[in-house]
């Protein structure tokens, strides 16, 4: 069997019965890709490579050749996962004998401490949108909406532009979310972002949705000679709407963060992964236990969650050295 349909199946495999995310098929794809065509270089005559081609010296020359083109260990190590992990599926299903993977080593990669923000610069963005939002404006009444339910649930940026209106329960104050793997789950968030929410909802949401052309229903029964376009399905149920009247995409995010973000003192990402960096540690810092944490984020694994914990550890030494008279 050639690897590049060995490959295709097993993405089907991880799309269907893993529920991978998109985004995390794409980057094994990307990486999958790479081992196959580095596997045409190094075989004999350039014919497509089999499974036959997949060994442990074979991938580990893979790597050698990503290391000496100055990959990062970052990378170096999300290939050898990809590649361990076809390997173990290939051998799991019967199509290798054996299973090459399973002693191929990777590099530790340091895991950096995530960018958090201090809560008066929170303090500070949030009454700045709030101003911004003060006329009614609706894209300022969306983005007050979008940080204040960032930095309150942290939930991811995909599962932000996910979220459906039925998925926000306010009397409660909890959202409903469908997190990596496809699994869901619900967290809760606070008074200022409900507030700011309803206000969304009530002033911003619908002029934004019938910029696509949607004209509100109008009485009239005379027919419309040039009809406009109506919203689509997924732009009715969406909670955030995009300039466009469709659903907000997570680029549009992006750029609100990064603007929000790129006159903060700091180094790190600016992106909305930072406000969620910033809920985790604000949480710890004000007593509430890991496990609470790791359930709020969605990660799978507590050691995920405990890199928070070296956070708050490195804010409390700097508090301490500032404040201490003998430190």
């Amino acid at each position: 069997m050639e690897l590049a349909a060995a490959i295709d199946d097993f993405e089907v495999y991880l799309k269907a019965e893993r529920g991978f995310s998109p985004n995390t098929v794409r980057a094994y794809h990307s990486d999958l890709r790479a081992l196959r065509l580095f596997l045409e270089r190094r075989g004999a005559g350039g014919d497509a490579p089999t499974l036959d081609a997949l060994t442990l010296d074979a991938l580990r020359d893979w790597l050698w050749e990503a290391t000496r083109a100055g990959l990062s260990r970052a990378t170096i190590a999300r290939r050898a996962a990809a590649a361990r992990s076809l390997s173990a599926w290939l051998a799991r299903t019967g199509m290798l004998g054996t299973d090459p993977g399973a002693r191929l080593t990777s590099p530790k990669t340091a895991q950096p401490l995530p960018r958090v923000i201090s809560r008066a610069q929170i303090e500070g963005i949030l009454a700045g949108l709030a101003a911004r939002a003060a006329d009614g404006d609706p894209v300022a009444l969306r983005d007050l909406a979008i940080i204040e339910l960032l930095y309150a649930s942290a939930v991811r940026v995909s599962e932000l532009v996910g979220l459906d209106r039925d998925d926000v329960d306010l009397d409660r104050l909890t959202v409903r979310v469908l997190g990596k793997g496809s699994k869901e789950r619900v967290v809760p968030f606070g008074v200022p972002a409900r507030s700011a929410i309803v206000d969304y909802l009530d002033r911003g949401r619908m002029p934004l949705l019938l910029r696509s052309g949607d004209r509100g229903g109008s009485p009239d029964p005379a027919p419309d000679p040039d009809p406009a376009p109506q919203p689509s399905a997924d732009a009715r149920r969406a909670l955030l709407i995009g300039s466009r009247g469709t659903r907000l995409g997570t680029r549009s995010v992006y750029r609100l963060v990064a603007g929000l973000l790129e006159e903060l003192p700091g180094s790190g990402p600016a992106g909305p992964h930072s406000l969620r960096h910033t809920a985790a540690t604000h949480l710890l810092d004000g007593g509430a236990d890991l496990r609470s944490v790791q359930e709020l984020l969605g990660h799978a694994s507590l050691g995920t969650t405990q890199i928070y914990t070296h956070v708050s550890a490195e804010r409390l030494k700097q508090s301490y050295h500032l404040a201490h008279p003998r430190a």
